[in-house]
């Protein structure tokens, strides 16, 4: 029998009978914050010296690169409204793409933090209240209007659809970086060793490269299309 549980390294003490569980999911969270976290600082101090020297670097041009093409598509797919929220969804995008590939490599020996549902539900729940911030700043009287279409008794229930765009983000994102992970568990676990010797390669490009990268960008597009209506008559 294959075990998918999520293990748990340690915990926090709070009081006697209270404790925070440090999981897998939380010390894979960590590590990918750290990294994001390190690369932003060497990119702020490398800048400095790219201003005073006037010569640009290749890691310059890339992160320039970078985040030029995203703003664009940013403008493009959400609304010039909006365009001071372009870098959450930029680090959004980072970090789920950073979440789908951590299980391909292999000395980390973490899992995919998106394979939990802890994890892709508060992201898809910030979608949630971007949306209600940015229909309630930019258009207030048509959104809660929109609301209580088609009469006032409808507003619970568009309520509750606003809401599901969340669940559903959620799920999307947690049950296909979750199937993966199952699918490449039980190979390695029932497999013959012939196969396992072989098959894992193509599997995992596919699991955690191809098909990783594709959910976090429709994550990320599918938050910036649903915040940029809000935003737009």
């Amino acid at each position: 029998m294959v075990d998918f549980s999520i293990e748990v390294y340690g915990y926090i003490p709070l009081t006697s009978e209270h404790v925070i569980l440090i999981s897998e999911t939380t010390v894979a969270t960590w590590v990918i914050m750290a990294a994001m976290l390190i690369f932003a600082v060497v990119v702020r101090i490398k800048s400095r010296k790219w201003v005073a020297t006037g010569k640009p670097t290749g890691l310059q041009n890339l992160v320039e690169l970078l985040v030029d093409t995203f703003q664009g598509f940013f403008r493009g797919s959400a609304s010039a409204k909006i365009d001071y929220l372009a870098p959450w969804f930029f680090t959004l995008l980072v970090f789920l793409m950073l979440s789908n590939l951590i299980g391909v490599i292999g000395f980390t020996g973490l899992r995919n933090p998106t394979a939990d549902w802890s994890v892709t539900f508060p992201l898809a729940l910030t979608t949630f209240v971007l949306i209600q911030y940015v229909g309630l700043r930019y258009r207030p009287r048509a959104y809660i209007k929109g609301l209580m279409q088609p009469v006032f008794l409808f507003f619970p229930i568009n309520v509750i659809g606003e809401f599901s765009k969340a669940i559903s983000l959620s799920f999307r994102l947690y049950g296909n970086i979750l199937a993966g992970l199952i699918l490449m568990s039980l190979l390695y676990t029932l497999a013959p060793l012939a196969i396992r010797l072989i098959a894992p390669v193509p599997l995992h490009m596919y699991f955690d490269i191809a098909a990783g990268a594709l959910q976090a960008f429709i994550f990320t597009v599918l938050s910036m299309t649903f915040v940029g209506l809000a935003a737009e008559d």
